[in-house]
């Protein structure tokens, strides 16, 4: 066994159970991304970045992610599609297969921890089997300092090795790919697949039944950002839209961009140290801060390159629709330094709403907010050729049920418990269309959404009339600062108000619909959130 670099005396992978390796222990990023260019893993970029390929798997597989049901998960997960059960026994014999296949190799070791907040840090000791891996890691978990890692005691284990192949029959999977968390053991084992994001999804899936479990913590999906105040706001919102983009606001400070806890003692803190977007289409225009991100350091991921040159392509999906770039946090000029903020004055739900119905800002009660917080809904349009106008609806309990570990219920009761507590006003904000569907209205300006964001943060909504809309509740300013009047009623820019009433008819169905699945457990405050469908129409 070869074990060199930073580390403490007592740290070792003998004690996870790999024998004979040469592990790499807390290598800076500098060297992560020189080794994976030595062995042909990466190429860098002309920004400095370096790129490589994740292989057969280029995002999550949903149906390839189990937790291991036994005393302390058995009675308390949400086991479904979303949570699949899998067997301690068979966890047991596939890990020793995985530390069996990492035996003799050449790893990559790193100390690290989730959770900004020191009362709620986790120190999580991760193993990857490729240099980038480890390097994703270094840029997406918070780094302890050198005299940190000298003392250093992993709670929780990560360990990641893309080349092992699991044999279904043998090892109680579904293919070959898996993502498995073990809360008794506190190991998050992934094998089968290189994407990287099942191991941020992973560890951050674990503190999302963690906090509120144990800690009496709100585990959130969603971005935060600070004023200069110290007013915090957040942002709740699925692909596409618009949660990167709106909470990177010039005046205010950044405090995390995906995940977050709220505690009781009246902070939120970001669970991780960097920032993993989306780059397909990806300009400086667009998205500046994203843009200034990608430099050495960053690691850009599935991205094809300009023809015969090593600039990146961001327009190309030749390999994926979802290239991914990770950085780490300190790679954004306007950031909180601390990843720490107060109790958040404005929560905000996006929603990419296609159908035209929702309004582009309204305001919430707390029952209407944990209706909508566990309803998660946002729209895809089914497709870009001319034509085709039929949005599909989404819905994703919490705005990320792939990652909640418990049921909806839970997180919108402990939210709602909060809000109450903290006073916070809570808004609905639709970046989708006005003046009619996809295909008939038009997309939602942005400089509008912004300057009704801007309203809300700075009170300019608080004393402002309101109008409740007929179908959904919702409580519609009459008036915004920078932004026309005409527009803040959907109905109001619709030519055909029959059809508007219609397809407002249309989307309470489908959330009614929808929300069935958790009605057996929702509070009376939360079912009297749920839209009233019209029988007029």
């Amino acid at each position: 066994m070869q074990e060199n670099g930073l580390k403490s005396n007592e740290a070792s992978v003998k004690e996870l159970g790999i024998k004979d390796a040469i592990v790499h222990w807390n290598l800076s990023s500098e060297e992560l991304a020189k080794i994976s260019v030595e062995k042909g893993m990466a190429q860098e970029t002309s920004t400095g970045a370096i790129n490589v390929n994740t292989g057969e798997f280029t995002g999550r597989s949903p149906k390839d992610r189990f937790i291991v049901k036994d005393e302390i998960t058995e009675d308390s997960v949400w086991w479904g599609n979303i949570n699949i059960p899998f067997e301690p026994a068979k966890f047991d014999a596939l890990y020793d297969r995985v530390t069996d296949y990492l035996s003799g190799k050449e790893i990559y070791a790193r100390d690290s921890y989730v959770c900004a907040d020191p009362k709620y840090r986790t120190n999580v000791r991760v193993v990857t089997e490729f240099p980038w891996s480890n390097l994703f890691t270094f840029n997406m978990f918070l780094r302890p300092t050198e005299e940190e890692i000298k003392d250093f005691t992993p709670e929780w284990t990560v360990m990641c090795a893309p080349g092992f192949m699991a044999v279904p029959d043998r090892d109680g999977t579904r293919q070959h790919n898996f993502a498995i968390l073990n809360f008794k053991r506190k190991i998050a084992l992934i094998g089968g697949t290189g994407y990287t994001g099942e191991m941020k999804k992973g560890i951050f899936s674990a503190l999302n039944f963690i906090l509120p479990h144990q800690k009496d913590t709100l585990a959130m999906h969603c971005s935060a950002n600070v004023g200069e105040d110290g007013d915090t706001a957040i942002f709740f919102g699925l692909s596409g839209t618009g949660k990167t983009t709106l909470s990177a606001d010039p005046n205010r400070k950044l405090i995390g961009d995906d995940e977050h806890g709220w505690t009781s003692e009246n902070t939120v803190f970001n669970f991780e140290g960097g920032c993993y977007a989306k780059v397909i289409d990806l300009s400086e225009e667009k998205e500046p801060d994203i843009w200034n991100a990608i430099k050495p350091g960053a690691l850009l991921e599935n991205v094809t390159f300009k023809e015969g040159t090593n600039e990146p392509d961001y327009s190309s999906g030749k390999i994926t629709e979802n290239t991914r770039v990770s950085y780490p946090i300190y790679h954004i000029n306007n950031i909180q330094e601390s990843s720490v903020g107060a109790n958040p004055k404005n929560i905000f739900f996006l929603t990419c709403d296609a159908s035209g119905v929702l309004p582009p800002i309204s305001k919430l009660t707390p029952g209407q907010a944990m209706f909508h917080f566990i309803s998660g809904y946002t729209a895809k349009v089914a497709g870009t050729e001319a034509g085709i106008t039929e949005p599909v609806s989404a819905f994703s309990a919490c705005f990320g049920a792939p990652f909640m570990p418990l049921h909806p219920t839970k997180y919108a009761e402990m939210l709602g418990q909060k809000m109450e507590a903290a006073g916070v006003n809570v808004w609905l904000v639709n970046t989708g269309w006005s003046g009619g569907a996809y295909g008939t209205g038009s997309r939602m300006k942005l400089k509008y959404t912004r300057a009704m964001i801007t309203a809300a943060l700075e009170g300019k909504l608080d004393n402002v009339e309101y109008t409740t809309h007929n179908v959904f509740g919702l409580a519609m300013p009459n008036e915004c600062p920078n932004v026309p009047t005409e527009i803040l009623s959907p109905k109001n820019t619709w030519a055909d108000k029959a059809a508007y009433d219609a397809e407002a008819n249309k989307l309470a169905i489908k959330f009614n619909e929808n929300f069935a699945k958790f009605k057996e457990y929702a509070s009376e405050e939360i079912l009297a959130g749920a839209p009233k469908v019209s029988a007029n129409v």
